[in-house]
């Protein structure tokens, strides 16, 4: 209940768009079965007799003809002129009714079309706030799958489903008023088939829902296959790996194909079990009914008819509302899906009362500071070390020592699990995330660019940025030349990641997109390894000038850059185990210089100096 509750929660908001749409349902229902009313008076006017006057207890039913139709048609009309009056005031019902139907239905689209914008909103709201924690442990197919097919699940649920539970419900109240007004015995007998109906899906509920979870989990599945070949598709073609992973798709979307068949194969058992209860049911309406008339004559033809007409337009209700609880099982798997993203916690966030974050006036410093990604496995322990404003502090060692971590704290994309990190004494956590973050610029090795404009690109979270200003950083990035060389310069699409462009030009975008920020801490995850000399030596120069005047942290791979450093911290197995200047750590004959000595053995050694 708790979970039809939170459903229902997203109407709130559209409370009067619903009361008008449950409206137009109730004046459809009662048009609806009204419209079969009518076989009464026609019935009786075509075969002579006093359309209004009915045999038997139909005193309500005889009522409301003489309220409505008595209104339109004259007592002593000609026979084929009353026909004619009749025929016309029932087109003006089945107006009526589609009107109603139209209304209903149009509203039903509105009201689905906006919950579903605002849960898809606050969806990829929570999602955008969630640490990197989690997006690790998840996949990226499984994101999309949530954020798409189980919203729309739940959209169906919502709205669609709910819409004609109610216009079901509805039907059959109001036939079941113009039943009971024709005949209570028939009524009952009517009622007979209906408790069986509505437990056939009990028995296979269960496994219904079962069902749609494992549909639903595959689906997430296929997409996340599928992102990841898109993604690694030069890897596939480098290394002939079409066939393989053509047979592991396959095989996964054998395996999707077998659950929905098998899920499906229960949700259409339900369609021919309900229409043979429906079956029976009108068998004994017209065993009994006929008796009534031909028998104990307590009931006239026309009437006879009119209720067979209506009790068999009831069945239909009847029948789509058993199969109701199989209708809603993907929605209610797809809403548990979606609520459990959005009962995820967000564990990095700002504190009560955080401060604006102003820039870095004296010192950066890491106080004890230990951090593990599973609870009993630690990354990083013990780390002491004081980053003073404007120092470049290189950061090697070998792989898995740590150093994308530390930085990753120093962003606060996570929160050390022991110690603190401080900016001028304060907390980094005292600080409010946005602030802190809008003076933060990071270069990493893989640059990441959208298919968008190269302009958007560098203005990146700066949707305010002139022209004058995006131009500036890109001349000082030495990307400016080559940008006005594509075919529509600043305006130019890069593509998927910015496939049209070369690595080195993807990284001095990057580097004007963190020179237009002109961020007070820059984390800079050197990215000139894989670049050939000639790029290199451009992206260098534009480096030189994003480091003046910031603080910076440079995670090195080539130990020759951080000759520049005015701090080196090697880190080993998640310690700080050398710290100095390039020129001492050599002389140190610890780690780094065995890495130097390795990196660069057989090759004439860099000169092996300070700063320059």
């Amino acid at each position: 209940m708790r979970l039809y509750g939170r459903i229902l929660g997203y109407l709130k908001p559209y409370i009067g768009l619903g009361v008008a749409a449950a409206l137009a349902s109730a004046a459809f229902a009662a048009l609806d079965a009204f419209s079969l009313l009518m076989l009464i008076p026609f019935t009786k006017a075509l075969f002579g007799d006093a359309p209004l006057e009915l045999t038997g207890d139909d005193e309500i039913i005889e009522w409301v003809l003489d309220h409505t139709l008595g209104v339109f048609v004259p007592a002593n009309a000609e026979p084929h002129r009353m026909l004619l009056a009749i025929n016309l005031f029932i087109l003006g019902v089945f107006l009526l009714k589609n009107i109603f139907d139209f209304l209903q239905q149009y509203l039903v689209v509105r009201l689905e079309q906006a919950v579903t914008r605002d849960l898809r909103n606050q969806v990829y709201s929570h999602l955008l706030d969630l640490d990197l924690r989690f997006f690790g442990r998840t996949r990226v197919g499984q994101v999309i799958s949530r954020l798409t097919g189980d919203v729309d699940q739940l959209r169906l649920l919502v709205t669609k489903n709910l819409a004609k539970f109610a216009t079901s419900v509805l039907q059959i109240v109001a036939s079941f008023v113009v039943l009971i007004g024709i005949s209570l015995e028939l009524t009952i007998v009517a009622l007979v088939v209906l408790p069986g109906m509505f437990a056939i899906w009990g028995r296979i509920r269960d496994r219904l829902q079962r069902g749609d979870r494992r549909v639903l989990n595959l689906a997430g599945e296929v997409s996340s296959h599928l992102q990841e070949t898109v993604s690694g598709i030069r890897l596939v073609k480098a290394t002939a790996a079409e066939e393989f992973e053509r047979e592991r798709f396959r095989k996964l979307t054998q395996h999707y194909y077998k659950s929905i068949v098998r899920t499906e194969r229960l949700r259409v058992l339900m369609s021919p079990l309900t229409e043979m209860m429906g079956a029976v049911g009108t068998v004994l309406l017209l065993w009994y009914g006929s008796r009534l008339v031909l028998v104990e004559q307590s009931m006239d033809a026309a009437s006879f008819i009119a209720f067979l007409g209506l009790s068999m337009k009831l069945y239909q209700p009847a029948k789509w509302l058993s199969r109701f609880p199989s209708l809603v099982q993907p929605g209610l798997v797809g809403a548990e899906r979606v609520f459990e993203f959005l009962d995820t916690p967000i564990e990095i966030d700002d504190r009560d009362g955080a401060r604006p974050f102003e820039g870095v006036e004296e010192s950066i410093r890491l106080e004890g500071v230990g951090f593990e990604y599973v609870p009993g496995r630690p990354v990083l322990k013990g780390i002491d070390v004081e980053i003073r404003a404007g120092q470049v502090v290189a950061l090697v060692g070998p792989s898995g020592a740590g150093k994308t971590t530390l930085v990753d704290l120093v962003a606060r994309f996570y929160d050390p699990t022991e110690g603190r990190i401080t900016i001028d004494g304060v907390d980094l956590r005292d600080f409010s995330l946005r602030s802190l973050r809008s003076r933060l610029g990071i270069v990493t090795q893989e640059t990441v660019l959208f298919h968008d404009t190269v302009r958007a690109n560098i203005a990146y979270g700066l949707p305010d940025a002139s022209q004058e200003a995006i131009e500036r950083a890109a001349r000082a990035a030495h990307a400016h030349e080559f940008i006005m060389q594509l075919p529509e310069g600043y305006d130019t699409i890069l593509g998927e990641r910015g496939t049209r462009l070369s690595g080195g030009q993807r990284q001095r975008i990057a580097i004007a997109r963190a020179m237009l920020r002109d961020p007070d801490i820059l984390i800079f995850d050197e990215a000139t390894s894989a670049l050939d000399t000639e790029s290199e030596r451009l992206v260098q120069r534009a480096i030189e000038q994003l480091f003046a005047g910031r603080t910076v942290f440079l995670i090195a791979h080539r130990l020759s850059t951080v000759q520049r450093a005015d701090l080196i911290l090697v880190l080993d197995r998640g310690r700080i185990v050398e710290r100095g200047t390039h020129q001492e750590l050599l002389e140190q004959d610890g780690l780094f210089r065995r890495l130097y000595d390795m990196q660069f053995e057989g090759d004439a050694r860099p000169v092996a100096s300070g700063r320059p």
